[in-house]
């Protein structure tokens, strides 16, 4: 298939690059070109804008992965702006292209987050959860309820549109749990507040592979949780991942200190989800970590 990659360059994307590029042509979209191919290659085509197009008829299905990293920056007023238009923005222009294509991809991939579902304590969730109005106003849902929305409207006879709503990534090198393994590594990790707060994760093979069987396969269609199907809870997490180091993880991090230091960010800390990925399995799909510990232990082994 000949594919459209957005977000070619991330954690994700990289790793999605290398499952593709053997039997798919890739263009990647990249607003540095240079840098996109000294990162991934010579051999895929590359785009320095979305603008240069003016439909998509060249291209048999369409993955978006880019936005600004919800968790780089303290949410400043601006910081906010930025996380929502760089997922908004081009969403919304890859459908009106999806939709002015006379030949359009049989397929549009694109990410969400299970910030979708807000904090929902220990209720657990599939895809068939619907959010109260009390979370409706919470950041994480407007940003991901606007971003699957705009993606949505991609959805014809003619396209297939498929919804990822991606949880916590393990990968050793991106994502969360890079950010979290040096403090772990000197045994200074621990709970977050009562470390009750569900933790949805999902290893970095199973959620690639996700996302590749997603593409490929033509009786899927709407939303996935893209977390693995046993979520834990942080307390519970913190335990693993302390076990996966050899070292001791019972410091807790009062959540004070947490919204003092991060502000409004710091509900991605505090707050959580119990989220289970019930239409993937439904769809046959066969996860190659279901369980936390043996996924950890892949993840930093050597």
């Amino acid at each position: 298939m000949n594919i459209l990659l957005t977000g070619a360059s991330g954690f994700i994307g990289t790793q999605l690059v290398n499952a593709l590029k053997e039997s798919h042509q890739l263009t990647i979209l990249s607003r540095s070109v240079e840098a996109a191919e000294k990162r991934l290659g010579a051999s895929h085509q590359y785009l320095a804008s979305i603008d240069l197009l003016t439909h998509l008829n060249d291209f048999d299905a369409v993955i978006n992965l880019a936005g600004e990293p919800i968790a780089g920056k303290r949410w400043s007023d601006s910081q906010k702006q930025a996380i929502c238009q760089s997922r908004w923005d081009l969403t919304s222009k890859l459908s009106s292209l999806i939709k002015q294509s006379d030949t359009p991809p049989h397929t549009f991939v694109s990410a969400s987050a299970i910030g979708y579902y807000g904090d929902q304590k220990l209720q657990p969730i599939d895809e068939s959860f619907e959010v109260s109005q009390q979370t409706q106003a919470e950041f994480t849902h407007q940003v991901c309820r606007r971003w699957e929305d705009e993606a949505l409207k991609a959805q014809s006879e003619q396209t297939r549109v498929c919804i990822v709503r991606i949880g916590l990534v393990l990968g050793r090198h991106g994502g969360a749990l890079a950010k979290m393994l040096p403090a772990f590594k000197l045994g200074l990790g621990g709970p977050i507040g009562n470390g009750q707060q569900g933790m949805s994760w999902i290893h970095q093979a199973d959620l690639i592979a996700l996302i590749s069987h997603l593409t490929l396969d033509a009786d899927c269609e709407g939303i996935y949780n893209g977390t693995a199907p046993n979520p834990v809870s942080n307390k519970a997490f913190t335990q693993a991942l302390g076990q996966a180091v050899n070292r001791p993880a019972c410091i807790p991090a009062p959540t004070f200190a947490l919204k003092l230091a991060l502000g409004e960010m710091s509900s991605l800390l505090i707050e959580g989800q119990y989220v289970t990925p019930r239409r993937a399995l439904d769809a046959g799909f066969v996860y190659q970590y279901p369980e936390l510990a043996p996924a950890l232990a892949e993840v930093l082994g050597d």
